[in-house]
């Protein structure tokens, strides 16, 4: 299951250099490939943690998962705050607001 949560990270950083590197035009479209594949990261993480024996009760037990550290450590700086707003939100299970819906 960690697999498909790696998997699905890697396509959300390929689109990020690829966001980055988009020309005016092409820039809208390469955000929002960004934006759709990051929350399918996300929605594979939290499946991920569901089925995790004992999943950990803080944010600062989850950093300390060898899976979260190594994910944290392919995240560009400008993702990280919006990763661990995420993993909080798993954490605590809430459901993520969209204010593009």
């Amino acid at each position: 299951m960690i697999d498909d949560v790696k998997k699905k990270l890697e396509v959300a950083l390929e689109d990020w250099e690829m966001m980055k590197k988009a020309s005016e035009d092409e820039s809208e479209d390469s955000a929002e490939r960004f934006e759709m594949h990051f929350y399918e990261f996300i929605d594979a993480l939290k499946a991920w943690y569901q089925h995790l024996e004992q999943p950990p009760a803080t944010i600062e037990e989850a950093e300390n998962l060898i899976e979260i550290k190594e994910i944290t450590e392919r995240l560009p700086a400008p993702l990280e705050l919006n990763f661990l707003t995420e993993l909080e939100l798993i954490i605590e299970g809430k459901d993520r607001i969209r204010y593009d819906d």
